[in-house]
């Protein structure tokens, strides 16, 4: 900020030598005008044509070339045309060169004044806050991502008003996991900028994905209102591409996905949505096969994946109902991410084997392929949230090895009550 006051300083540093100038001048100007005045003969001209033309006639009259009437009407129009001419000559006293020069001082305070208001109505303070975070984070050699986010949550408290405050907090929170916090934030900055379609394509998706990738009515109406506006909107595009490929119905999923890449801009999610489409058509091309899978063992997986075998402790079988809804996450070992991968089942599909791979990712951005170990957690939610809720059962395990599907699934047992 000491770097923008000093720029602010700078700017208004000519606006106030142009006020101050005049002053330096003003002795100067007052002695030029004074001689000007004191040297003008303009009047005394005026008079000497009115004398010799008043002469003139005066002259006509003793020659009887006219009678007195005439003599008395030019002479009150040669009168009347003196006091025109030099009527306009009448001057005032010069004032003294000091007068005035109260007022400037007063006019440099009111031009700086006016100066920082109209900067705090129409400038951009609150965003170069930001950026000092920013760059405060970046260069400090211990700076990390929830640093970074707990800067910019303090600038929240100070400038919640500012969109680009929750621009910037919506992806950390989305991309460290913070799906409550994430959908938190978009939803402010839709308030401060409108129900935009790409606002709530974002929404539509990380509700989705909250949901378990579920097409809830919440999430359902979202979709209609950006599609009214926007019917080619790449975010929801993809996101019923996913809704179409958890429905086995792959060809609506590979048309939804290409139409989706068509309209993006950023390289790596066109580039995951292509993946998506290999693999949609590699679904596509096995579908026809007449022998039906083996439930029991798991899938080949498309690229790096986890095989997990999920199951229920003993002593928590009947706490919940079999069609209490089962989430399968798979995150990075340091929880800065979004979850990797995400399945979900119910609890009477269980013991369960299934396999998690990059088309279980949540996110583009974050696909179970860009790390070498993962943490999974399994969760039976008695509501049907994704958000942990007391009274869920829960079974971890960490330190999981993410590459080719050729061995034994790893085992998760749902062994613990969330508190």
């Amino acid at each position: 900020m000491t770097l923008l006051w000093i720029a602010l300083a700078v700017l208004l540093l000519p606006a106030l030598w142009l006020l101050v100038a005049p002053l330096r001048r003003a002795a100067a100007v007052h002695a030029a005008q004074r001689d000007s005045e004191a040297n003008d003969r303009t009047t005394e001209q005026n008079l000497a044509i009115y004398r010799r033309r008043l002469a003139s006639l005066e002259a006509a009259h003793a020659r009887g070339e006219i009678d007195a009437e005439r003599l008395e009407e030019d002479r009150l129009e040669l009168e009347r045309s003196l006091l025109e001419d030099t009527e306009h000559l009448e001057r005032a006293p010069l004032r003294s060169p000091a007068a005035g020069r109260l007022v400037v001082p007063v006019v440099m305070i009111a031009v700086v004044l006016a100066s920082v208001a109209w900067y705090h109505q129409e400038g951009a303070e609150g965003d170069l806050a930001l950026h000092a975070v920013q760059r405060q984070v970046m260069s400090d050699p211990e700076g990390s991502l929830p640093m970074l986010i707990e800067g910019l949550e303090e600038q929240a408290e100070r400038q919640p008003d500012n969109p680009n405050v929750w621009r910037s907090l919506f992806p950390l929170y989305r991309d460290s996991g913070r799906i409550e916090a994430a959908t938190r934030a978009l939803e402010r900055l839709i308030d401060l900028e409108g129900r935009k379609p790409w606002l709530l394509a974002e929404l539509a998706q990380i509700r989705y994905f909250a949901a378990g990738r579920e097409l809830t009515d919440e999430v359902q109406a979202l979709v209609d209102e950006v599609l009214a506006d926007e019917p080619a909107q790449p975010t929801v595009l993809g996101l019923l591409g996913v809704e179409a490929f958890e429905s086995g119905d792959y060809e609506t999923a590979i048309d939804r996905w290409r139409r989706a890449i068509a309209g993006m801009s950023n390289p790596d999610s066109a580039e995951a949505l292509r993946e998506g489409i290999r693999v949609a058509q590699q679904r596509l091309g096995v579908a026809t096969d007449p022998v039906e899978p083996d439930p029991t063992r798991p899938a080949v997986a498309e690229g790096p994946g986890i095989a997990v075998r999920v199951r229920l402790a003993d002593e928590l079988a009947g706490r919940l109902g079999d069609d209490a809804s089962v989430f399968v996450v798979a995150r990075d070992p340091a929880g800065e991410l979004p979850p990797l991968a995400v399945a979900r089942t119910t609890l009477g599909e269980l013991p369960l084997t299934t396999v998690l791979d990059d088309a279980d990712a949540m996110a583009p951005m974050a696909r179970l392929s860009q790390v070498e170990t993962a943490r999974l957690t399994v969760r039976v939610s008695r509501s049907g949230e994704a958000t942990p809720q007391p009274g869920d059962l829960v079974g971890t395990r960490g330190g999981v090895a993410v590459g080719r599907i050729d061995g034994d699934a790893v085992e998760v047992v749902i062994d613990r009550v969330v508190e």
